[in-house]
């Protein structure tokens, strides 16, 4: 009996810390800060490297497609 006492304790008190933790996390906003400061700089580092093709270079088409229909 003593010895599942002193597990459940160990357990509440491991419990309990991790709780603690998540409070933290979430009271100080971490998760997003973490976000914001570390990967999205990398993010925008990496997308703003991407080629991009100009929209306004290609000559619009003003003439409607063709649907046909194979019965």
């Amino acid at each position: 009996m003593r010895n599942l006492l002193k597990i459940l304790g160990k357990v509440l008190l491991i419990a309990g810390g991790i709780y603690a933790a998540l409070f933290a996390v979430f009271f100080f906003d971490l998760d997003g800060k973490a976000l914001f400061y570390g990967v999205e700089p990398f993010l925008v580092k990496h997308y703003d490297k991407m080629p991009r093709r100009d929209p306004l270079s290609k000559l619009y088409e003003t003439e409607k497609p063709n649907y046909e229909y194979k019965v």
